[in-house]
This record gives structure tokens, C-alpha cells and sequence, in this order.
């Protein structure tokens, strides 16, 4: 097989020492034009394009690849490409590739983070000298992004359902300790007398049953510590239904909602809870605001959620501000209160499951 080359070269190389002036003008006028020619062509190309020669030297690069690498315009050309890619192993490079070339991934800082494919190719001496290489540099960092996130996706997504099938499984053992809780609370209660008796302390100790007023007193007792577990019971219930809530990721349903209503409801709900702390309640919801595409039972628990965080975050007392209004595309809710606000240092860290500052908080809410 030929050596591939240009047809107009070859004919000009055959024939060169018969040139006269008027023809070798004409050669080169033809050279620059098939110059110009591999240069347009070689700066529509996206990935970047070097020609180094065997020392490493940048002999040609297109603007992809001053892009890519940073490169200057003007002085990049007969500078050694190990001051632009000091990543690059140019050893490597120059060793024989079986298929005729080979690919290398770099991670570079400059100009900017990017993560790179760069392929490389000897070229014939006649091109760069002997052991010249050719460079395709490709911009890799979207499709390794997408990689890096689609394993991340999986991993998640199988924790997910580990977690949730662990919850669930924790779920009815829970169910039935607060059934037989309550079944012992009712067995308890046929226990006790029909007339008062004096309170009861923790440290008191337990008495001969057979004494009826020690003995009423011990079912108290038990009654109250009853009382502590069915409470801790029900607290992990509420952790595990938010933890499920949390990892079901349930697709919102949007429709056109009228997002004042939405806020009016969720006020309601929650108002005897703000008026029991001493909460003023302060709405200023935009008139006439136009129906919205979203979906309000989302929205909703997302107010509840808001609002509930606001009101542990005043002491007694204090003002909450829900305001509306319209966009440019839809409309907008905000939740302002009085407390003490976030820390800049937790700001970071809100939306991350679990992270909570409250000593009996889950870190599911927002």
C-alpha cells in the first residue's frame, strides 16, 4: 500500500528541479491555499489537534485545542507541550502503539477543570521528523460526570432500598410493641382504685403486694413508665415514616393550584400549634395571583416542614411571615421568621438527610 499524501505534492516533488520561477510562484501559491484549506477545516473540528515533533515540541495546534489546553496564539508553537500538559507522559507517547495509536486520560487544572481523552498517533518523518506525534485532545468531563453519576445513582439507589426494606422491617416489630403497650396501659388501668391516692416518686421503693395502697401505687408507677416507653415508640414510628417518606421520591403530580390556598390551608392546619406558643401568624399573600402548575399536596408538606422548623427556631413568641407573589415564570411562597437564623456554617448542610441540630430531630424535614 502507498504512502498517503497529497496528489499535488507528489506531482510538484517529481518534477521540482524543472520548475522556473512563474511555476514554483504557482506552487506555493497552491501550498498555501491547501494550507489554508487543512486550516479551516482543522479549527470546525470540536476536539483539539496538535502536531508535535520528536522532542515534544508544538509544531501545529487548532483552536480547539488553545481552548482545551490554554494555549497562547502567538507563542505556543516550538514550546515543549509538558509546559501546557505537565500530566501528559510523554514517554508514553513516543512508544509504539500495536493498533497505531494510543489513548490516554489526563486530568488537567488549567484553563479549567477538565478531564481529558487524548489520542496519539505517530506521524512520518517527512510530516514532524522522525517520531513526530499527532494529538486528538478530547474533552472528556461531561461524559465521565454522567459516568461518575450514573454509578452514583446505583449505589444510592440500592442503599434506598436497603434502608427502606430494613425500615419497613423495623416497622412491624414496632406496630406490635405499641399494640401490647397498650394493651398492658388497659390492663393497668382495671388495676387501679376508685379513690385517690397520694403521688408518687421514682425513688419510692416497691412495697409487700399484699398491701393494697403500695400496691395501687406500684401500678401507677408502672403506669408512668409505660407512658415513656409508648412515647419513645411513637417517635420511632414518626422517624421511620418520615425516613420512608424521604427515600420513596414520589413523583409530583402538578396541576393548576391555587398557591394562596395552598398556603391558607397549611396555616390552618398548623395555626392552634402557633397560637398554643404564643406565635403570631402575619400573611401577606399577593392578590389576584394566577393559578400555578404544581403540585399542592407536595407543596403543602414542604409549608409544613417550613413552618414547623420556624417555630422551633423562635423562642415563645415571635412572628412568622409567609409571603406570595408572581414571577416571570409562575409564582413564589416564602417562609421568614424571627429567630436566631442558620449558622453560615450549617448553611451548607440543611438539605442533607439526617443533619439536624435538635436533640430529638430526624433531619428529614426540609
Amino acid at each position: 500500500m502507498g504512502k498517503p499524501g497529497s496528489g499535488f505534492l507528489d506531482k510538484v516533488l517529481g518534477r521540482l528541479d524543472r520548475l522556473d520561477a512563474e511555476g514554483l510562484q504557482h506552487v506555493v501559491r497552491r501550498l498555501a491555499e491547501e494550507r489554508s484549506l487543512l486550516d479551516t477545516l482543522f479549527n470546525t473540528i470540536e476536539d483539539g489537534v496538535l502536531v508535535l515533533n520528536r522532542e515534544g515540541r508544538i509544531e501545529y495546534f487548532n483552536r480547539a485545542a488553545e481552548r482545551l489546553l490554554g494555549l497562547p496564539r502567538r507563542q505556543a508553537e516550538g514550546e515543549l507541550i509538558q509546559r501546557y500538559v505537565p500530566e501528559l507522559d510523554w514517554e508514553r507517547l513516543l512508544a509504539p502503539a500495536p493498533r497505531g495509536f494510543t489513548r490516554h486520560e489526563v486530568e488537567v487544572a488549567y484553563p479549567r477543570p477538565r478531564f481529558l481523552s487524548i489520542f496519539s498517533a505517530p506521524l512520518e518523518a517527512e510530516a514532524a521528523g522522525p517520531h513526530g506525534v499527532a494529538l486528538v485532545v478530547h474533552d472528556a468531563t461531561e461524559t465521565r460526570q454522567k459516568t461518575v453519576e450514573a454509578i452514583e445513582n446505583e449505589r444510592t439507589e440500592a442503599l434506598r432500598l436497603l434502608a427502606s426494606s430494613v425500615a419497613h422491617e423495623i416497622g412491624n416489630p414496632l406496630n406490635a410493641l405499641h399494640i401490647h403497650l397498650q394493651l398492658i396501659e388497659r390492663e393497668l388501668r382495671r388495676l387501679q382504685p376508685a379513690d385517690p391516692l397520694p403521688p408518687v416518686t421514682d425513688a419510692a421503693p416497691f412495697p409487700p403486694l399484699p398491701d393494697p395502697e403500695a400496691w395501687a401505687q406500684f401500678v401507677r408507677k408502672l403506669e408512668r413508665y409505660l407512658q415513656v416507653a409508648k412515647g419513645e415508640v411513637s417517635r420511632l414510628d414518626y422517624i421511620i415514616t418520615q425516613f420512608l417518606q424521604a427515600m420513596r421520591h414520589a413523583r409530583p403530580q402538578p396541576r393548576p393550584s391555587d398557591l394562596n390556598q395552598v398556603v391558607r390551608e397549611t396555616l390552618q392546619l398548623l395555626r392552634p400549634e402557633l397560637d398554643n406558643r404564643g406565635q403570631m401568624i402575619r400573611e401577606e399573600l399577593a392578590a389576584d395571583l394566577p393559578a400555578a402548575a404544581f403540585d399542592p399536596v407536595q407543596i403543602k408538606q414542604v409549608l409544613v416542614n417550613l413552618i414547623k422548623n420556624s417555630m422551633q427556631a423562635m423562642s415563645r413568641g415571635g412572628v412568622l411571615t409567609l409571603r406570595t407573589g408572581r414571577a416571570t415564570d409562575g409564582v413564589w411562597v416564602s417562609v421568614t421568621d424571627t429567630g436566631g437564623g442558620i449558622p453560615p456554617e450549617q448553611l451548607n448542610q440543611i438539605f442533607e438527610p439526617f443533619f439536624t441540630t435538635k436533640k430529638k430531630g430526624t433531619g428529614l424535614g426540609l
